[in-house]
C-alpha cells in the first residue's frame, strides 16, 4: 500500500533526504542574517522588520519539519549510523536557525545602534559565521554518497577534508568575534552599559551559529569513525 506520510515518502527516497532537507531549511533562515545587520548599519528600519520577519518564518518551517521528523524518524532503518546520532544532528541544524531567531528579535525588541568602527567588522562577522553555516550544510549533503561507500574510503576521507575546513573557518570567526570585543570595550565609555550588554550578547549569538556548525561536521565525523 502507497504511503501518504510525506516524511515516510521522504525516507523511502533516501534515508538521509529529510534531514539534508532540514539542513536547507536552516541555511536559508541564518542566510537572512547578513541582511538583518545590513539594515541596522543602514538605519532602516523597514528592511529590519523584513528580514526580521523573513528570518521568523522560515525557522519555524525548518522547526516544523524537526519535529515530525523526530516523530517519524524510522528506528532500525540506518544500519551504518545510529538513530541517535541523526537526532542529534537535526538538534545542532535546528540551534544554528533558533539563534538566527534570537539575534532578530532582540534587534527588534531593542533599538540598537552600531559605531561607525564596528560596522564593517560586524558585517565580516556575520559573513564569515554564516559561511561556517554553508560548509557545514555541504558536508550535510555528502551524507548519501557516505552511506553508499560504507562510510569509508574516498569519500570519507573528501567529508574529513571539508570538516576539518569547517574547523579552520570556525576558528576564524572566534578571531573576528574576540577583535569585535575588543573594539566593543574600547568604545563602551561612550555607550551606555546596558547597550554594551546587549551588544556582548549579540556578539555571542552570531559565533553561536559558527559552534553550532562546527559541531554538525563533528558530529558527521563522529559517524566516520565508527
Amino acid at each position: 500500500m502507497k504511503t501518504t506520510n510525506p516524511i515516510a515518502a521522504l525516507f523511502g527516497h533516501s534515508p538521509f533526504k529529510p534531514v539534508q532537507q532540514h539542513m536547507h531549511l536552516v541555511l536559508d533562515c541564518v542566510s537572512e542574517v547578513p541582511r538583518l545587520f545590513d539594515a541596522l548599519i543602514a538605519g532602516d528600519e523597514a528592511a529590519l522588520t523584513q528580514a526580521k520577519e523573513a528570518i521568523f518564518a522560515k525557522e519555524q518551517t525548518a522547526d516544523d519539519l524537526e519535529n515530525q521528523l523526530r516523530v517519524h524518524l524510522p528506528r532500525g532503518l540506518f544500519m551504518a549510523v545510529d538513530r541517535r546520532d541523526l537526532l542529534e544532528l537535526l538538534e545542532m541544524q535546528d540551534s544554528m536557525a533558533d539563534t538566527a531567531q534570537d539575534i532578530a528579535g532582540l534587534l527588534l525588541e531593542r533599538r540598537m545602534e552600531v559605531e561607525a568602527d564596528m560596522a564593517e567588522p560586524l558585517r565580516e562577522f556575520v559573513a564569515r559565521c554564516v559561511e561556517t553555516a554553508r560548509q557545514a550544510g555541504g558536508i550535510v549533503d555528502e551524507l548519501d554518497e557516505l552511506l553508499e561507500t560504507g562510510f569509508r574510503g574516498r569519500e570519507a576521507s573528501r567529508v574529513e577534508e571539508m570538516a576539518n575546513a569547517l574547523n579552520q573557518i570556525e576558528d576564524e570567526t572566534d578571531r573576528l568575534g574576540m577583535n569585535l570585543a575588543r573594539q566593543l570595550f574600547a568604545n563602551e565609555d561612550r555607550m551606555k552599559p546596558v547597550s554594551v550588554m546587549f551588544w556582548y550578547q549579540i556578539f555571542q549569538w552570531i559565533g553561536d551559529i559558527a559552534d553550532y556548525a562546527e559541531k554538525v561536521g563533528d558530529r558527521l565525523r563522529l559517524m566516520i569513525a565508527r
